[in-house]
Formats: structure tokens, C-alpha cells, sequence
């Protein structure tokens, strides 16, 4: 399908002067957001608890907000969420569930782990030999030396609430099978504890109104939507890794259009790859949206894509320097755009038409990640035409042309020697 006649030549290059000031407006735009106001980094970057509620509508923000800041919740974020729920909202704290060696000591007192216990305090029935504690905090898990019968739960849930207070961040999870069996043979209990999730919920509760924010009925648990968390250093390592990844697939690009193609091709498909992803994410700073793992995976596809669009102009503009010459390569680079533009708006097209539709009935990370994805698309079908090979052209005719009008003179001069 041609949507433009194929005989026709547009002059692509005769306009790359003023896109070429665009293209470096918005990068230095979209460098510039970076720092200030800086980009909003998600739970998986950022560390700290996140849990999305449907509340009972009306309710605003600053109602949530005002709740979760007087329940000793720091620097709340609360974003509302786009859903057929007016009222569904991401509540979002800096706060992990980490317990500290102060608080495992603690808790290894009231399960009667470790040494120096009086057999009142602790008979040794009741000793434990063997305690773990779940990275997320919010689990215990201990194997006693004998078996663990009724009597012993009630006794270890009396001690445990006794020696385990509130003021310490750490409390037991409402419920009469709390602590449970685990498994008998082996002598293991499992011991419950509120996590930063659950104590969000219950403060939501507690400030606002069991009216106000949904409840399971079959139980006394906390019932948000979504809960997720994750330490600060493990969101460090994730950010880190998230750069690395978008770098090193940046290098293995260029060796490979280096390889595939020529030597100067691979500079300008490069660098119109990190026009693409420093201005999807500049983009995304401007409009609000957040920074998260699925980000990192949206812009990765679109490096892919926008490569695999580029790698098809330049496999054109390859077999024209064949076909066409004594050219030059600013006419050679007009053809072959104007024979593929067609090609480029059919598929970025029917691809954005798909995505359009998980963006507009999607919800959450689908949303996200779909916009993520139309963005770039449209980025990286404009950097193949006027990035990628007027970067090209200007290389070409700035360092190759040169180095090879270098090479001439050196070899014409050893000949005028071998004559002389």
C-alpha cells in the first residue's frame, strides 16, 4: 500500500537545519526536567510501601493525604488512579516493613529463641530452635523443639503481644489463627504481623471511617486492592540496573550496525536511540507520570523498535549507493526516504493503533506502559528520518570523507615517490 506516488522525491534533507535545532531543544529540555524537577520515580526505584484502594466515594486526596500524615506516615503521595472507581486511589509511603536487630532480639524473646531464658519464662518444652523472619517483615516463621499444642499458641500470643509492643513498628496481625501450625511434623509456627501495607489500611480506617474504606467481611484483614514494597537498597540496585541495561543495549547496537552496515552508519542510529529515550522519559516528566520498572521495559522496546525502523532506511540507503552512482549522498538519502515513508507510517500506525487500545480501556501499568510505547513510537519514527540520517550525513561528510580524502592523497603521493 503506497500512500505517497513512488516517484516522488521529497527533500528531507534540505530541512534537517531546523529539525536539528528541534530535536536538540527537546533533548536539552528533557536533560534539563531530569535534574529539576527530576523525574517521579516509582515504589521500584524509590523504595517504600504502595497500596491502591478503592475507597466509598466522595473523598479527595487531601482527605487521605491529611489521614495517612496524622497517622505518623511521613510525605504521603497519593495519586488517583483512572478506573470506573471515582474513588480509587495509590497511596504511597517512604515506610518499609524492615525489622531491625533491636526488634529481632525482641521478637526472639517472645518466641523463646536463643539462650539465657528462665524455664518460667520459657520452659524448655517451649524453646525455640530455629526462627526466620520474611524479607518483607511482615512473617515469622519458628520451629520449636517439641510439639506445639493450643495451649502453647495462646501462651506464645500472649507473650508475643506482651513483649512486642506498637511503639516498637512491630504488631500482630488480628485473629484468633494467629500464630498458627505451619506444619506439625516439623514442629513450625507461622506468626503473622501487620505490615506497613496493613497498618496503612488500618490507619485509613481508623481515620477515615470503616464506611469510607472497604474491609473483607470473612475476616479482620486489611483488603486494598494492590500492596507492594521494596527496600530503598534494593530500589537503588534496580534504578542502577535499569541504566546499565538501556546502556549496554545502546552499545551492542552500535557494534551491530557497525558490523551489519558500515562503520558510519552506527553513530547516528545511536545517538537517534538516546534522542528517543531521553525525550520519551522527558516527556513523561512533563505529563506527571511515573518512572517504574515497566518504564525501563517500555523504553528498552522502543530502542528495539526504533533500531529495527532505522536498520530498514539504511538497508535502503545501502542498495542506493549501489544503484545511484556518482550521487550524492544527500540525493541518495532523500530516495530512500521517500521510497520507505510509506513503509514508516503503515507500521508505526497500525502499531500505535493497537496500543491505543490498551491506553484507553487499560488501567494501571497496562496504561503506562502502552502511552510509554505511543510515545516512542512517534519519537522513533520522526529520529529515523530527521536524526538518525542527517547525523549520518553529517559524519559522513565531516570525518569519513575526510579520512578518506586522506587516504587518496597519501596513496597518489607514495605513487608520485615510486615514479620519481
Amino acid at each position: 500500500m503506497q500512500l505517497f506516488p513512488t516517484d516522488k522525491v521529497f527533500n528531507f534533507m534540505g530541512k534537517r537545519g531546523g529539525f536539528a535545532l528541534v530535536s536538540l531543544f527537546f533533548v536539552v529540555a528533557s536533560l534539563v526536567l531530569l535534574v529539576y524537577p527530576g523525574p517521579n520515580l516509582g515504589t521500584d526505584f524509590r523504595g517504600g510501601t504502595e497500596i491502591e484502594v478503592a475507597f466509598t466515594p466522595p473523598i479527595s486526596p487531601l482527605e487521605i493525604r491529611r489521614a495517612v500524615t496524622n497517622a505518623g506516615f511521613h510525605s504521603p503521595d497519593v495519586i488517583k488512579v483512572q478506573s470506573k472507581n471515582e474513588a480509587q486511589y495509590l497511596v504511597r509511603v517512604e515506610d518499609v516493613s524492615e525489622i531491625g536487630e533491636a526488634a529481632e532480639s525482641k521478637i526472639a524473646r517472645a518466641v523463646c529463641f536463643g539462650e539465657g531464658f528462665s524455664e518460667s519464662e520459657c520452659p524448655a518444652s517451649e524453646q525455640a530452635s530455629e526462627m526466620k523472619v520474611s524479607p518483607g517483615g511482615d512473617k515469622v516463621t519458628v520451629r520449636f523443639r517439641e510439639p506445639v499444642d493450643n495451649a502453647q499458641l495462646t501462651r506464645l500470643r500472649k507473650r508475643f503481644t506482651e513483649m512486642v509492643t506498637p511503639s516498637t513498628q512491630i504488631e500482630l496481625r488480628s485473629g484468633d489463627n494467629n500464630p498458627t501450625v505451619q506444619s506439625a511434623r516439623d514442629n513450625k509456627v507461622e506468626i503473622q504481623l501487620m505490615s506497613k501495607g496493613d497498618q496503612l489500611m488500618k490507619a485509613l480506617r481508623d481515620q477515615l471511617g470503616e464506611a469510607r474504606v472497604p474491609k473483607k467481611l470473612a475476616d479482620d484483614a486489611m483488603n486494598p486492592l494492590r500492596v507492594e514494597w521494596i527496600g530503598p537498597k534494593a530500589g537503588r540496585q534496580l534504578r542502577d540496573s535499569a541504566l546499565s541495561s538501556i546502556a549496554i543495549a545502546l552499545v551492542f547496537i552500535m557494534a551491530y550496525i557497525a558490523f551489519r552496515f558500515d562503520l558510519r552508519f552506527a553513530p547516528g542510529a545511536v545517538l537517534a536511540l538516546a534522542h528517543d529515550a531521553v525525550v520519551t522519559i522527558g516527556v513523561l516528566i512533563v505529563i506527571h507520570k511515573e518512572l517504574t520498572l515497566s518504564t525501563v521495559a517500555a523504553i528498552l522496546t522502543i530502542v528495539g523498535y526504533s533500531v529495527n525502523d532505522t536498520v530498514v532506511v539504511y538497508d535502503r540507503v545501502r542498495e542506493n549507493l549501489a544503484k545511484m552512482r556518482g550521487a550524492n549522498f544527500s540525493t541518495i538519502i532523500n530516495t530512500s526516504l521517500s521510497e520507505m515513508l510509506s513503509r514508516t507510517i503503515l507500521t508505526s500506525g497500525t502499531t500505535i493503533l493497537g496500543l491505543s487500545a490498551f491506553f484507553v480501556w487499560g488501567t494501571g501499568t497496562l496504561k503506562d506502559f502502552s502511552l510509554t510505547l505511543i510515545i516512542g513510537i512517534v519519537l522513533g519514527t520522526y529520529s529515523s528520518i530527521y536524526v538518525a540520517l542527517p547525523l549520518t550525513w553529517w559524519l559522513d561528510r565531516r570525518v569519513f570523507s575526510r579520512v578518506v580524502r586522506s587516504k587518496r592523497a597519501i596513496a597518489t603521493a607514495r605513487k608520485r615517490e615510486a615514479r620519481a
